[in-house]
């Protein structure tokens, strides 16, 4: 390319500048020889797999237009369909920076204990399922694997997106290609090498930006049938009128360039963008159903509730509360009920007594004798069983709890009710904002279905403002209102769920997003996976579906349009050539990449 600059320079120097049409001729022969040889090349390539290339047809443009001995056209026409070749090459390069950075962020090597005890650094590659790491400060975590000692903080942008550090200690998850920000760890590894997080991400990015569309095909189907149309419309022109560089100038300005790299680039800077912002689109065939969806339906577990049941609200009746939390804690840590923890959460450190003559009673709670005081702690039915007396404002503060969507503990010390806690699964921060984006961004119908009873599904709902919510559904229930929603309903709908008990919704969704930390169930099961369950991440993940599908749009209508024009201006102008063609569509094709690469830097506003 810079050789047939310098040469196409020397030929035009010649000729204007010493008016020696020897040096030019020789000088833009030898640029158009040089310049059309690799594309030449290429041409030759796809007939010999049966395709009309692009490069079949700059080919015959440049070999006619130097048969007719116009060699100013020849040369200009190669050096501008190569230096457009490198431009498109490079700004390509940049949208696959998702790629790039990713892959730079992958551990090259780690400290592995050794037989005699001493941590020797290895390549990643030596490192086994159930060795043991060490991972000092700012140095990068090898592997998957659990934390055997050690306390420091995690930077875990490259899995969730998420720059603020997560504190790690002894029992904690921790992820491949994350940074350790401070203090030093010793992990076991848990997953190695490509079955880590982190080489799945690579691998799905990967994946995502390798494959196609359905614009994508019918775009590649168009241009197999297109580009030997403009072969033929050529020979046509050339036969009728005779007049070979009307002919050559036609197979030059209907190259489609700008229509066969405008799709893809959409899609491969989208896909990056997701990927750098913990959302992973599962290939570029997710943006079109995502983009036009009018349903979401989710889980209420784990997904629009944080999943972990802790104490909502509480109320204390009577004196030495103080004493009774520590009869409470004493009780719970003797039992393995779900909302013993939640309990024993709330109260954190207090003083634990001795318990005798523990009693479970089912269906009902506990009792037990607690440094001498007969203690008791379950439901309703329990105190009435053991009969305490509730107060107007107990029972009146149980309603609004049990409205509230409320599992309640009561305890009562020597028959007196002393402390009443409501206990739920809490609604994960910011859903309510989030939903309120995913409407204001199109979704028609936010649905949530769950298998806990109605009455908690209702507050739940109640408090995110849903358009409809339906409680105690067994995952085949889920899955059979899904597929009426779909096949009677005709609706485009996506199922947000953990990708393990959910399972045959997402698949039968049209979109299937996973809150999947990662796990190997939820990538593998969804369409679409919110990294670290993070929910804040869907209202971007539909925002840059929707972008992606308007920047494919657009990228078609520039490029449909240029060529229109450019075909109209050598049919009703005078002044359309070969190399203003060439350079007005080398222009088209960087600015659908232009366009495309706007996507690399969407925000959701």
């Amino acid at each position: 390319m810079v050789v047939s600059a310098l040469l196409i320079a020397t030929g035009f120097i010649g000729a204007l500048g010493f008016k020696n049409e020897l040096v030019a001729v020789w000088a833009l022969g030898i640029a158009s020889v040089l310049g059309a040889a690799p594309i030449a090349i290429q041409a030759y390539q796809a007939l010999k797999v049966k395709v009309v290339s692009i490069d079949v047809l700059v080919t015959i443009a440049v070999a006619g237009a130097f048969v007719i001995r116009n060699f100013e056209e020849s040369a200009i026409v190669t050096f501008l369909f190569l230096f457009g070749a490198y431009l498109e090459q490079r700004t390509l390069n940049k949208t696959r920076s998702a790629i790039k950075e990713l892959t730079e962020m992958a551990p090259e090597s780690a400290l592995k204990q050794m037989e005699d005890g001493e941590f020797v650094e290895v390549d990643v590659d030596e490192v086994d399922v159930g060795d043991i790491l060490l991972v000092k400060t700012g140095a990068k975590v090898p592997v998957d694997g659990t934390v055997l000692s050690g306390e420091g903080s995690i930077n875990e942008a490259s899995i969730t997106g998420e720059s603020l550090p997560v504190s790690k200690e002894k029992g904690s998850t921790v992820f491949a290609g994350t940074i350790l920000d401070n203090g030093t760890l010793q992990i076991t590894a848990d997953r190695v090498g490509e079955d880590t997080t982190f080489g799945k991400i690579i691998e799905l990015v990967e994946e995502a930006q390798d494959s196609k569309s359905a614009a994508e095909r019918f775009i590649d189907r168009f241009s197999k049938y297109y580009t030997p149309a403009v072969l033929v419309l050529g020979l046509l022109v050339w036969a009728f009128s005779r007049d070979i560089e009307l002919a050559i100038t036609i197979l030059v300005l209907g190259c489609p360039g700008a229509l066969v790299i405008g799709v893809p680039v959409s899609n491969v800077a989208g896909i990056g963008n997701g990927a750098r912002h913990g959302v992973l689109l599962k290939g570029s065939e997710v943006v079109g159903d995502f983009s036009r969806l009018d349903t979401m339906v989710f889980d209420k577990t784990g997904t629009l509730t944080v999943g972990n049941p802790s104490v909502a609200e509480k109320a204390y009746y009577g004196g030495y509360i103080d004493e009774a939390l520590g009869y409470l804690a004493s009780v719970e840590r003797e039992s393995d009920h779900p909302l013993a923890k939640a309990v024993l959460d709330e109260i954190g450190e207090t003083t634990i007594s001795p318990v005798e003559s523990t009693e479970v009673i089912k269906g009902g709670g506990i009792t037990a004798t607690v440094d001498g005081h007969k203690v008791a702690v379950g439901n309703v039915a329990l105190m009435e069983r053991e009969g305490v007396p509730l107060s107007e404002q107990a029972t009146a503060d149980i309603e609004r709890f049990e409205t509230n969507g409320n599992s309640l503990v009561l305890t009562a010390v020597d028959g007196e009710l002393k402390i009443l806690m409501g206990v739920r699964d809490q609604i994960r921060p910011g859903v309510r904002e989030d939903l309120r984006r995913l409407k204001k961004l199109g979704v028609k119908n936010l649905i949530m279905l769950s298998g806990d009873n109605q009455g908690t599904v209702d507050a739940v709902n109640r408090e995110l403002g849903l358009t409809q919510a339906h409680g105690n559904m067994l995952p085949e229930d889920k899955a059979a209102y899904i597929r009426r929603l779909i096949e009677q309903e005709g609706q485009i709908v996506a199922f947000v769920g953990d990708g393990v008990n959910d399972s045959p919704s997402l698949a039968l969704a049209h979109i299937g997003i996973a809150m999947g930390s990662g796990t190997d169930v939820a990538i593998e099961t969804s369409d679409v996976v919110l990294m670290n369950s993070d929910f804040s991440r869907l209202p971007h993940a539909f925002g840059l579906t929707k972008a992606i599908a308007r920047n494919m749009r657009q990228n078609i209508l520039i490029a449909v349009g240029v060529v229109l024009l450019l075909l109209s201006a050598v049919f009703f102008s005078e002044w359309m050539n070969m190399s203003i063609g060439m350079l007005v569509h080398e222009g088209s094709i960087l600015v659908v990449i232009l366009n495309g690469m706007r996507l690399l830097r969407y925000k959701l506003r």
